[in-house]
C-alpha cells in the first residue's frame, strides 16, 4: 500500500461514521447491546429499502425524506472508445435532508 492510499484511508475514515460506529453510539446513547443496537438499525434499513422498493416515500421528521425517482433514458460517452451509448431509464434512490438536519449542520 503506498504513502497516498494510506493518507486516503486516514483521512476517509476520519470523516466517515461507519456502521460498526454508529451500532456502539445507538449502544451507549439507549443503553441497548450492540447486537440488538445492530438488529435495530439493520430493521430499520430494511424497512426504508421495503418501503422504496415499493415506491413509497419514507420520511423522518427533523431528519429528512427517501424517495425514488426516475433518471429518463439517455446518450452517454463511454470514455475507453468514445463511442456514444445508451443509458436506459431507471429508479434511483434519492435523500432529501430536512430543516431540522441542515440548521444543525449549519452550527457546525
Amino acid at each position: 500500500m503506498s504513502y497516498s492510499d494510506v493518507k486516503s484511508k486516514i483521512i476517509w475514515e476520519a470523516i466517515c461514521l461507519t456502521k460498526t460506529e454508529l451500532i456502539d453510539k445507538v449502544a451507549a446513547k439507549t443503553k441497548l447491546t450492540k447486537k440488538a443496537s445492530a438488529k435495530a438499525i439493520d430493521a430499520m434499513v430494511d424497512a426504508i429499502k421495503g418501503s422504496l422498493t415499493k415506491g413509497n416515500k419514507v420520511q423522518l421528521i427533523g431528519f429528512g425524506s427517501f424517495d425514488v425517482r426516475k433518471r429518463e433514458a439517455r446518450n452517454g460517452r463511454n470514455p475507453q472508445t468514445g463511442n456514444v451509448i445508451k443509458i436506459a431509464a431507471r429508479k434511483v434512490p434519492v435523500f432529501k435532508a430536512g430543516k431540522a438536519l441542515k440548521d444543525s449542520v449549519a452550527k457546525r
